[in-house]
């Protein structure tokens, strides 16, 4: 039988306790109505130095995606160690390009109006790089660089290489289903068909590892000592893999960088000559889904409250909102979950609904109709999608609410 999986120590620096880290959100948000959402800063600080310490000498690149406010993008790049932005669409790029110097599109696009603006635009074509797997992605650039004429500016692109696992000759597949570029010959040839275009200009690889830096290796239950070992093959299989792609590449045109990995992958990825970055964002909110890795653990930053409006029964609170779903596979782990008062859960008949979710357990007891019921989400950036603005607190007290990309009125995605 398998012993009971174990929760990393806490590092030295965090709260006492989380009566003291929710009583110091309670005192700075006292006059907030709910649901509000809101950034524990010496948390995010704390987050920043432990990524920055696992990716050793490597730079992080931002991964967006994961944080969705502008404002904490600023506040993150501005700290030792981070450098860049990882986008997650070419119009967010685009925007972002407006202040960051540096930005990588993670996803290819099919936005031939976001890809005219690009090409037509000195500042933008030499801040932003587009992800392409594929001639039909050169192909849909060139398209759209044919109608600007002689105007268009030559557009930086990136080449991702997959990094998933496959075993049993490819008939199983572990990881992200990405990039149809999995070996170095697929990446040279791909490469060759960049440099053939002239208004293409190829400026670095890409391989994210989503098999070990978002699959937590250390949930209850017997899956555990599986989902390490594959890690752990993975790991070894891509190293000697992504440097060989990334070698081939090299042969083809000089690379300004090679990115990889994410917040649960930066002490294995950072160790490969090959990589020149690392990219990581969740780890800096610490949502739940990163709540059982052996390797490190993060200090919860980000959480939302919501209010008690109904008793259905002395065994059960009912609070207003929360369907606050998580994008993912279907299962309970991308629901929302209850944080503070200890002692509450969801209701399994109900979930987390779109205008009530009901509670239970021991500490159902102490609530009362206008309490508020602080949760975490299970993925980090996508919290900002139900928030205009997220509420920023330090020492008891709020220090500045910044807007979130729907407080920006910018839906990317």
């Amino acid at each position: 039988m398998n012993a009971p999986a174990s929760r990393p120590s806490a590092s030295p620096a965090s709260p006492a306790s989380p009566a003291a880290l929710f009583a110091d959100l309670a005192e700075a948000t006292a006059g907030l109505q709910p649901p509000y959402a809101v950034v524990h800063l010496p948390s995010l600080r704390a987050n920043a130095r432990d990524l920055v310490r696992r990716a050793a000498d490597k730079p992080i690149r931002i991964a967006s995606k994961s944080v969705r406010c502008r404002a904490l993008l600023s506040r993150v790049c501005a700290e030792p160690g981070w450098a860049g932005v990882l986008a997650f669409t070419l119009p967010e790029a685009l925007w972002l390009a407006e202040e960051f110097e540096d930005v990588v599109v993670g996803y290819p696009t099919a936005d031939t109006a976001a890809l005219a603006r690009l090409a037509a635009d000195d500042v933008l074509a030499s801040r932003v790089t587009l992800m392409v797997d594929s001639t039909a992605h050169l192909d849909l650039v060139e398209g759209v660089l044919d109608t600007l004429g002689p105007d268009a500016r030559r557009v930086r692109v990136c080449i991702e290489v997959d990094a998933s696992l496959r075993l049993a000759g490819g008939r199983l597949h572990i990881g992200a289903r990405r990039s149809p570029v999995h070996t170095a010959r697929a990446a040279r040839d791909l490469a060759r068909a960049v440099v053939s275009r002239p208004r293409l200009r190829l400026v670095g690889v890409m391989a994210y590892e989503g098999q070990i830096a978002g699959i937590a290796d250390n949930r209850p239950g017997p899956g555990r000592l599986a989902v390490q070992g594959m890690q752990s093959i993975s790991a070894r299989e891509l190293a000697e893999r992504r440097a060989e792609a990334v070698a081939a590449v090299a042969s083809v045109a000089p690379l300004e960088f090679v990115n990889g990995g994410g917040t649960g992958s930066l002490e294995t990825t950072s160790l490969e000559p090959s990589v020149t970055e690392v990219a990581a964002g969740s780890g800096l909110l610490a949502p739940t889904l990163f709540d059982f890795y052996t390797r490190f653990a993060p200090r919860p930053a980000a959480f939302f409250a919501l209010s008690v409006v109904r008793r259905p029964s002395p065994h059960h609170a009912t609070l207003l909102g929360g369907g606050w779903i998580a994008s993912g596979p279907v299962g309970a782990d991308r629901l929302p979950t209850p944080t503070w008062p200890r002692g509450l859960r969801l209701v399994p008949q109900e979930g987390a609904g779109e205008v009530q979710t009901p509670l239970r357990g021991r500490g159902v007891a102490g609530l009362r109709v206008g309490d508020r019921v602080w949760l975490r989400h299970s993925k980090a950036g996508e919290l900002c999608e139900h928030v205009p603005e997220l509420h920023l607190v330090e020492d008891g007290r709020v220090v500045d609410t910044v807007t979130t990309y729907r407080g920006d009125h910018r839906t990317f995605l």
